[in-house]
């Protein structure tokens, strides 16, 4: 009963250190302003971690997650605003590195597509339903009546 105890102490320890490396943002990333950390903290969660692919720049420990995050803390400090810091970032890296995609420019077609594809499904599956009802009745055979008529024509010859 305590060796039991204490591997369940130990796993919650190891799992309690896991959870500090979570948040990956070092203590000499963070701003002395908090007001400017704040607003680098929520536009870092728009951010996609180049590397991790479906993280944000604010749970990732790549190195290039760093970088992102130090250059977006920079733009802050110049005086850009969020939008301008945003738009140097996606002008820099694309638009991949936005965790949620704008719907302008050609990603509208990328929007449209799941959509579209669905309804141009429910569009061929109704089309082969009505052409299933409106196919010719076969008999236990397999046959159609005029089949079965002309089957039984030629084995007769």
């Amino acid at each position: 009963m305590i060796r039991a105890w204490k591997n369940w102490v130990a796993t919650c320890a190891v799992m309690l250190s896991l959870i500090g490396s979570a948040w990956a943002v070092e203590p000499d990333e963070v701003l002395d302003d908090p007001a400017l950390e704040a607003r680098a903290r929520e536009l870092s969660k728009d951010l996609r971690c180049l590397v991790c692919r479906n993280e944000s720049i604010d749970e990732s420990n790549a190195e290039l997650a760093r970088d992102l995050r130090i250059l977006l803390r920079e733009r802050l400090v110049s005086g850009d605003s969020d939008t301008e810091a945003m738009d140097f970032i996606v002008d820099r890296y694309g638009e991949y590195v936005l965790l949620r995609p704008t719907t302008s420019g050609a990603n509208w077609l990328l929007w449209a597509a799941g959509p579209g594809m669905f309804i141009l499904a429910l569009i061929m599956s109704g089309l082969y339903v009505r052409g299933r009802s409106n196919a010719p009745k076969r008999n236990d055979t397999g046959l159609t009546d005029e089949e079965q008529a002309r089957l039984k024509e030629l084995l007769d010859e």
